[in-house]
C-alpha cells in the first residue's frame, strides 16, 4: 500500500508492506514545500513496488492542515488542487482509493495509535507481554499542532475524546487539534503581531535581514484579521535579526497569552514528540552541537543559535531562530509543557523504531486497508529449537534405554 501525505510544510510518500508484520517499505520526502510541488514526483514507488504489484497495491493521499487552511479561505481552489492531484495519481499504475482532508481530530488519533503501535503499547497477539501505558503524541506540524493522550481527568468537551478498539482493547483518549500553531502559521503569526504594535520585526540571528511583501503574513485564514488598514499586499516590509533572545522569545510568548484559555488537563504520561520537532532537533544539533534531551538544554541550543551572526547559519534555514523560540514555549520550565493552559510532562524526542518512521502515516494507510484489528489476534505458543532439540534427545533416548529395561525384567522374573 502507498500512502502520499500532504501537509503545509512538506510532501511525504510513504510506502507500507504488509506481509507477517506492518512496516515502512520506503519512504521519501518530495522536493518544493507541499501539495503544489508534489504531482509528478512518482518514481520512487514505481520502483520500490514490484511491477506485478502495482495494480494490487492501494494507494491513498491524505492532506493535512495546509489545505484545511486553504479549504477555509478558498474551498473552490482547495477543492480543484486535490481534484488536479488525485487525476494525476490515477494515470499511474496503481489502486488508487481517492483523497481527502483529514480533520485534526483525525491526524492526532492516527498520530497517537502509531506511536503506540510502534513502541508495541497494544496487546497484539494472545499470551504475549502484558499491554504497558500508552503515551501521549505531540505532533508539531507546519499549520497545526496535535496532542493527544489518555487522561483519568474528567474531560468537559466529550468530542474531543476517542474511541478507539485495537486488540481487543478499549482506549478512550483525547485529542485537542491548534490551528494556526503549526510553525509555519506561527512565524505568521509573530510577523502580523510585531507589523500590528511595533516597528521592530522579527529577532533572527545577528545581520539576518529579507524582505517581503505583506500578502506573505497575511494571506492566511490565520492572520488575515490582524491586516493593517488600509492593506496593500504588495507593500513590502523588512525582517531585521538582532539576535535577541529575551525580546524574541517575549514576543512570541504574545501569541499564547492573547488567546482565550480553554480547560487544562494533566497529561499522565510523557508524550512522543515528532513531526516538525525533528526538524527543529535535527537542526539545533547540526548548528550548536547540543543533543536536546531536556527543556534546559533545548533552552541553552536556541539561545546558542540566536547569538549566532547569520553568515555562521547561512547554510541552514532561514525560519528556525523564531520557530526555535517557539518551541521553549512548549516544552520549557521545570520540564512542563505549555499549550494555551495545558501541561504535560517533559515530552521526548522519538523519530523512529526501528527503520519504521514516526508519524499518523502509517495508522492512516493500516485503517483505510482494514489492516489493523479491533480485536487481538490468537497465537499458538510453540517451542523454540533448542527445546524441540532437547525434547528429541529425550525422546530417542527412552526408546534406546526401553529395551534394556525389558530384558532386564525379563531376566529377574
Amino acid at each position: 500500500m502507498c500512502n502520499s501525505v500532504l501537509s503545509a510544510h512538506t510532501a511525504m510518500l510513504y510506502l507500507g508492506q504488509v506481509a507477517v508484520a506492518n512496516e515502512n517499505l520506503f519512504s521519501t520526502s518530495l522536493p518544493g514545500g507541499g501539495i503544489s510541488s508534489y504531482v509528478g514526483e512518482r518514481r520512487g514507488a514505481l520502483q520500490n513496488i514490484p511491477k506485478s504489484r502495482h495494480r494490487l497495491t492501494p494507494v491513498y493521499l491524505g492532506a493535512t492542515a495546509g489545505m484545511r487552511l486553504l479549504n477555509i479561505s478558498n474551498p473552490t481552489e482547495s477543492e480543484q488542487i486535490l481534484k488536479d492531484v488525485g487525476s494525476k495519481l490515477r494515470t499511474y499504475p496503481f489502486d488508487f482509493r481517492g483523497e481527502t482532508i483529514l480533520s485534526g481530530q483525525e491526524k492526532g488519533a492516527y498520530g497517537w495509535v502509531t506511536v503506540n503501535y510502534l513502541l508495541d503499547n497494544f496487546i497484539k497477539v494472545k499470551f504475549s507481554h502484558p499491554g504497558r501505558d500508552t503515551v501521549g503524541a505531540l505532533d508539531f506540524g507546519g499549520a497545526t499542532t496535535q496532542i493527544t493522550f489518555e487522561t483519568t481527568d474528567v474531560v468537559e468537551d466529550k468530542s474531543n475524546v476517542l474511541d478507539l478498539r485495537l486488540y481487543g482493547r478499549d482506549d478512550h483518549p483525547y485529542t485537542q487539534s491548534f490551528l494556526c500553531y503549526g510553525r509555519d502559521q506561527v512565524l505568521r503569526r509573530l510577523l502580523a503581531h510585531l507589523v500590528k504594535v511595533t516597528n521592530v520585526l522579527l529577532k533572527h540571528s545577528t545581520g539576518f535581514n529579507v524582505s517581503m511583501k505583506l500578502e506573505k503574513v497575511f494571506d492566511s485564514p490565520c492572520t488575515a484579521d490582524q491586516r493593517p488598514s488600509p492593506y496593500s499586499p504588495q507593500v513590502s516590509l523588512t525582517v531585521m535579526g538582532t539576535g535577541n533572545y529575551q525580546q524574541c522569545l517575549g514576543n512570541m510568548s504574545m501569541l499564547f497569552f492573547l488567546q482565550g484559555q480553554i480547560e487544562q488537563s494533566l497529561v499522565s504520561s510523557s508524550p512522543q514528540a515528532f513531526s516538525a520537532f525533528l526538524y527543529t532537533h535535527v537542526y539545533l544539533k547540526r548548528t550548536t552541537g547540543i543533543i536536546v534531551t531536556s527543556p534546559i538544554l533545548l533552552e541553552g541550543a536556541v539561545r546558542t543559535v540566536c547569538n549566532m551572526s547569520f553568515q555562521e547559519v547561512i547554510a541552514f534555514l532561514r525560519e528556525p531562530s523564531a520557530s526555535d523560540s517557539y518551541l521553549p514555549l512548549l516544552v520549557i520550565r521545570d520540564k512542563v509543557f505549555m499549550l494555551q493552559g495545558y501541561v504535560v510532562v517533559c515530552c521526548s524526542y522519538f523519530v523512529q523504531a526501528g527503520d519504521t518512521s514516526f508519524g499518523w502515516a502509517l495508522v492512516y494507510m493500516l485503517c483505510l486497508s482494514n489492516l489493523l484489528p479491533g480485536e487481538s489476534m490468537g497465537l499458538r505458543k510453540t517451542l523454540p529449537p533448542k527445546d524441540w532439540s532437547c525434547l528429541i534427545f529425550l525422546f530417542v533416548l527412552l526408546i534406546l534405554v526401553a529395551p534394556f529395561f525389558i530384558i532386564l525384567d525379563n531376566i529377574y522374573v
